[in-house]
């Protein structure tokens, strides 16, 4: 009895060169064109970055003409800047102004967020409409009261008028805290007040830890917020040196150095540096805060 054999299937023939060539330059431009917005919206915020990076390292001369590109590259330059004037003390002075005011506006923050969202008594929705409110209220309007409370206090020309109400209230703190609030569950706080926690406790030893990415977003808020700052240094250190952020430095540096462009796109691309490594280290948690805040309202 013989036994018949299977008949073997040929080999697929393999795909031509330059048909692969196409069809890997079709998933390219189909890539392209699926993600052109955000290559655009990429491009237009990369440009001002590269542009003040390449007038950095240009000649004095060069920064005044009209190339884009650096004949030849000074990057000594980043360090002629500290010798124009003390970036170090200034930026001293940006670190304890925008730490102190995140720090105190988490710590106000928080509390209240967790009562407008997790906790109900008579008044709530007023509360949080009274915040809503105070986040559309213009800083201007406030601004005479309050450096007049400051002068009397003795506090003019130092940073205590700006890192200190943040210890009180920031409107817009509590309400994006309160948005992300939302979306945690209230099962998790009421099993950890059947184990004995209470409201305190709940909040500390659950509700924070589970809503890490929304603290990290309004803490980046809040640090880019008072970081990039000017009107509020202007007013109450204006006079007073020693307590300038770099806010307002770069604006007198760019006074005193109005022809020497290079030097001040350095000290501006210095300033920009703590900023765009911060982002990177958290976008993370940023843009998952950012993200699930507006899921309920």
């Amino acid at each position: 009895m013989t036994t018949l054999a299977e008949p073997r299937h040929a080999a697929p023939a393999s795909e031509p060169p330059k048909a692969r060539m196409r069809r890997q330059w079709d998933k390219k431009l189909y890539w392209i064109a699926t993600h052109s917005l955000g290559i655009a919206m990429g491009v237009i915020f990369v440009l001002p970055i590269l542009f003040v990076f390449l007038t950095a390292v240009m000649s004095s001369d060069q920064a005044l003409s009209s190339n884009f590109w650096p004949k030849e590259w000074h990057f000594e330059n980043f360090i002629e800047v500290f010798e124009k004037a003390p970036l170090l003390q200034y930026f001293g002075n940006s670190m304890l102004y925008s730490t102190l005011a995140t720090f105190g506006a988490l710590v106000s923050a928080i509390p209240a967020a967790y009562a407008l969202s997790k906790l109900k008594f008579r008044g709530q929705n007023l509360f949080f409409m009274l915040t809503v409110a105070a986040m559309m209220l213009p800083p201007q309007v406030t601004v005479v009261p309050l450096y007049d409370l400051w002068v009397r206090l003795g506090f003019t020309g130092t940073l205590i008028p700006l890192i200190v109400p943040y210890f009180f209230f920031d409107a817009f703190s509590i309400f994006l805290l309160r948005q992300f609030f939302l979306t945690i569950p209230k099962d998790y706080l009421e099993a950890a007040k059947i184990d004995g926690c209470n409201e305190f406790q709940a909040m500390i030893k659950v509700l924070i830890p589970m809503a890490k990415p929304g603290i990290a977003a309004t803490a980046m808020f809040c640090f880019l917020f008072t970081w990039n700052d000017y009107f509020g240094p202007l007013l109450y250190t204006g006079e007073t040196r020693d307590s300038w952020p770099l806010s307002l430095a770069i604006a007198s540096f760019r006074g005193m150095h109005h022809v020497e462009w290079n030097l001040t796109m350095a000290a501006t691309a210095l300033i920009m540096l703590p900023v765009i490594v911060l982002f990177v280290f958290a976008q993370k948690s940023f843009v998952k805060g950012v993200t699930f805040t507006g899921v309920k309202g």
